[in-house]
């Protein structure tokens, strides 16, 4: 008998140039192996160069794809990225609230592109913090992200850790605060929890190539927990997936290039 795959509902927006958004989180849970099915929140114009148009999708809209996909196909774990509006918040998290309290939410809370063009409207900041959060299993903001949201200025991993407790304090049950922004040969990610906090360190790579890095690393969180592993395995299998993506980047476009999410997959 045929074990069915993993399930991962992902509400996220369209990156047309395929480096992150709906495509990378798609691209990133068939390799792991696990089953995708989606909820569009909006439709972006992009190259590498940058995002050069946005469209939002209808909030009833997106509203009926989630519990579409909900109430026919189900889902294990639930990945949200981009938003973009305040409404469009509200909808995913009315729809949640009703129909997914006890599935894991893994929330990236994506407010700009790589490019750093805003993909999230400032009002929908409170949105997030009164009706997302609280449903949160793993929040995973990077550190202009943080700031943004907390006040906190964060300059050293104990400053993230400060705050990732500040983040918790909204009511997600643990927040892993990414590094990548931080200078120095080590990238740090610190993951918050009831427990404490417990530092993942890793080499940095030197490449221009990490377009939808946030997105690809979230997405394989949500995989490994849908699939049953603890949260540390899922970040530890997530991050060595994204490291192993950036190295093997196949250098597409001009900017800030995509990673290699079939990195894993053999070549015909």
């Amino acid at each position: 008998m045929i074990r069915a795959p993993a399930r991962v509902l992902i509400i996220a927006g369209s990156d047309s140039s395929g480096g992150a958004g709906l495509q990378a989180d798609i691209k990133t849970t068939t390799a792991l192996g696990a089953y995708a099915v989606t909820a569009v929140t909006a439709v972006t114009v992009q190259d590498r160069r940058g995002v050069h148009g946005l469209h939002y999708i209808p909030d009833f809209i997106v509203r009926e794809q989630i519990a579409c996909v909900l109430d026919d196909i189900g889902a294990d774990a639930i990945k949200i990225g981009m938003l973009g509006s305040a409404v469009i918040a509200g909808a995913v998290a009315e729809t949640l609230e009703c129909s997914a309290k006890n599935i894991p939410l893994v929330l990236d809370p994506v407010l700009a592109s790589t490019s750093g063009a805003p993909l999230l409207e400032e009002t929908a900041i409170s949105v997030l913090k009164a009706r997302l959060f609280p449903l949160t299993a793993l929040l995973t903001p990077n550190i202009p992200e943080a700031e943004a949201i907390t006040g906190v200025t964060i300059r050293d991993a104990a400053d993230m850790q400060r705050a990732g407790e500040a983040l918790r304090a909204f009511g997600a049950s643990a927040v892993l605060l990414k590094g990548g922004h931080a200078s120095g040969d080590l990238i740090e990610d610190v993951l918050v929890t009831d427990k404490g906090a417990r530092v993942f360190s890793s080499p940095r790579i030197d490449s221009k190539n990490t377009h939808g890095t946030g997105c690809t690393l979230a997405t394989a969180i949500a995989c490994g927990i849908a699939q049953g592993l603890p949260l540390v395995e899922s970040i530890e299998r997530a991050r060595a997936f994204v490291q192993q993506a950036i190295k093997t980047a196949p250098g597409f476009g001009h900017g800030h290039g995509p990673v290699n999410h079939l990195h894993g997959m053999t070549r015909s």
